[in-house]
């Protein structure tokens, strides 16, 4: 577990020399001048990515089609491969570093498939397609993301070993010695014409919730404090060591907020903090957080200095380029201009050498998704399913229930009601009537979540509701619903919303949040506030995801290492025919002043 000092100086010792080697850059014409003589100058280019999780190509393994979807976006690293070289051959290779802000390996079934069909582990094991992709490419260094300890820490490691680049993590910390667990920072020189490189750094910062969302894999191995107090620890430390440019890649957020709440004492989307309260960065490569930011700007309120933040969109649909102007003054290299913008990947073929290089792991892939593994009474789909209670979000919570259930069986919670929650995850999840393949029932769930058993009482299960309620916009009685305007109230994504599964119950839209739910029953009679239920559950949730109230702190009866992915496709082969009419039913509904919506 401990990081090996010798490995991770004798590695970034040869990285930055080898970089030095690779880096004669070209002048930049200097016009202006300085006491008669010409200012010295040099101009460099740090590409990023974030959030690439799993995408080599622009390929949808769910619904097994080129990706596409209503802004036309493209995805995958081919893509992201040919602007990167469209950006080397416009400033000269040696003028640019490539850099990546996290969650890498988790996210289609081309990761999946390497991580648990035929991992990456294993004897004589495959290499892993996106260490294969990101080597080809040339990335120099990436920060740890959250999702990269989803499938636990032997995969991580030998994906790390697979990287010819190192994996950061300043704030992933060994839990028995508190000391790096993986290399803080990458440090390089670019050779400059005027006699002078100028040392770069990259420092690594990923997201203390995976203390929550991986507790099972991280738990007694493995701690992350904050990013602040890290970055604060890491970056005056890398300034001593002559580090010119300061460039921190952030698994996390711009939004100052958490979404696991005071779980733990260190804030999830934290980047435009350490950019305002620690001194001496330059520049910020955003992840987490999946939205676009081409350039922000954010003051150090100790220097005065802004410091300049970019977000490329997920899955390698953009790629950020920070451009660096520096001046030679006072005897050394300082920081003149720092601007950002992001490139979009679909302007871009895929590179033909990464489609080449992974050509057979693709097409395995497809293969092992595209295989039968039962049948449907009647087509399923996720379109409504986040305003109105849907069948194919029931299924889900139908295996959950009956797979607690069944665990359940002859221990002292036999006896309480089972109950599940589950979440529209993606609104194009369809599952056909007839033949029915891996790829659609995957689709349903595509988060490496397991399943747990908590035990709650009628009146939590009120508050769980009323939280999860706050999902819709408050709609006044009267008029048309638009339902493309009704959901993702104050931006809560559809994975923070939750139907629950053996319940009846209305949400009056028209009420303000907290005092939404109404005609809470089970089995036909008003639930009880001290009845006990169990309510299967995802360990994204139990652990403290989305901060809904009480399951956290709930006792847990029963929990799995599966993925609920593989246990519905599990339940599909086993049962052989999804039968809709077993679980289909509307047990909830949206109304306003007690009538409904819809």
């Amino acid at each position: 577990m401990p990081l090996n000092r010798r490995k991770f100086l004798g590695r970034t010792a040869a990285t930055s020399a080898g970089a030095a080697l690779a880096s004669a850059a070209a002048a930049v014409p200097a016009e202006a001048r300085d006491h008669g003589r010409p200012r010295r100058r040099y101009a460099f280019t740090v590409m990023g990515t974030t959030d690439l999780h799993g995408n080599v190509f622009n390929w949808d393994y769910f619904t097994d089609a080129e990706f596409d979807d209503a802004a036309h976006n493209d995805v995958g690293l081919a893509k992201i491969s040919t602007l990167v070289d469209q950006v080397r051959a416009e400033k000269g290779r040696r003028n640019t570093l490539l850099i990546d802000a996290g969650d890498t390996i988790q996210g289609t079934q081309l990761s999946y498939y390497y991580a648990r069909v035929d991992p990456i582990t294993g004897e004589n094991g495959p290499v892993h397609p996106m260490a294969q992709a990101m080597n080809a490419i040339g990335y120099d260094a990436a920060a740890l993301g959250n999702h990269e300890f989803n499938y636990g820490i032997p995969v991580l490691r030998k994906f790390e070993e697979q990287c010819d680049f190192p994996l950061l993590g300043a704030n992933a910390l060994d839990a028995k010695t508190l000391r790096p667990a993986f290399p803080p920072y990458w440090m390089t020189r670019l050779r400059t014409p005027c006699g002078r490189d100028v040392r770069v750094a990259v420092l690594g910062l990923t997201n203390p919730g995976i203390a929550i969302w991986d507790k099972a894999n991280v738990q007694g191995k493995m701690t992350f404090p904050g990013l602040e107090e890290q970055a604060a620890k890491w970056v005056p430390r890398l300034r001593s060591m002559g580090a010119d440019v300061v460039i921190v890649s952030a698994h996390s957020g711009t939004s100052g907020t958490s979404s696991y709440g005071d779980q733990v004492p260190y804030v999830e989307n934290a980047a435009a903090l350490v950019a305002e309260k620690v001194a001496g960065i330059d520049a910020i490569l955003v992840g987490h957080a999946h939205v676009e930011i081409p350039e922000s700007r954010v003051v150090n309120k100790e220097t005065g200095r802004e410091v300049v933040l970019s977000e490329p969109l997920k899955w390698g649909q953009r790629l950020t380029l920070f451009d660096f102007e520096l001046e030679w003054e006072r005897g050394r290299w300082q920081v003149a201009s720092v601007s950002a913008k992001v490139l979009n990947s679909n302007t871009a073929e895929e590179d033909p050498r990464i489609v080449r290089l992974l050509d057979a792991e693709h097409k395995k892939v497809v293969g092992y998704v595209n295989q039968v593994i039962g049948t449907c009474s009647a087509a399923m789909t996720a379109t409504e399913a986040p305003y109105k209670d849907a069948p194919i979000v029931d299924f889900i919570n139908h295996v959950q229930a009956e797979t607690v259930k069944a665990a359940l069986a002859g221990t002292e919670y036999a006896e309480l009601p089972v109950l599940s929650q589950a979440s529209c995850f993606s609104r194009t999840a369809a599952i056909p009537a007839g033949e029915v393949t891996i790829r659609q029932v995957a689709g349903l769930y595509p988060f490496e979540n397991t399943l747990e058993a908590r035990v709650l009482t009628g009146a939590q299960l009120k508050d769980y509701l009323e939280f999860s309620a706050r999902y819709y916009v408050q709609t006044p009685a009267g008029g048309d619903v638009d339902p493309a305007k009704l959901t993702n109230a104050s931006d809560i994504p559809d994975y923070n919303y939750d139907a629950v599964g053996g319940l009846r119950y209305e949400i009056d839209i028209a009420k303000a949040p907290g005092s939404r739910i109404a005609k809470l029953s089970f089995d036909g009679k008003p639930v009880d506030e001290k009845a006990r239920f169990v309510l299967a559950v995802n360990n994204y949730r139990a652990s403290g995801g989305g901060n809904f109230p009480h399951v956290a702190s709930a006792k847990q009866v029963w929990a799995n290492s599966e993925e609920i992915r593989n246990t519905i496709i599990a339940w599909v082969r086993a049962t052989g025919t999804i039968d809709v009419s077993r679980f289909g039913s509307v047990d909830w509904k949206l109304t306003r002043d007690g009538v409904p919506v819809f």
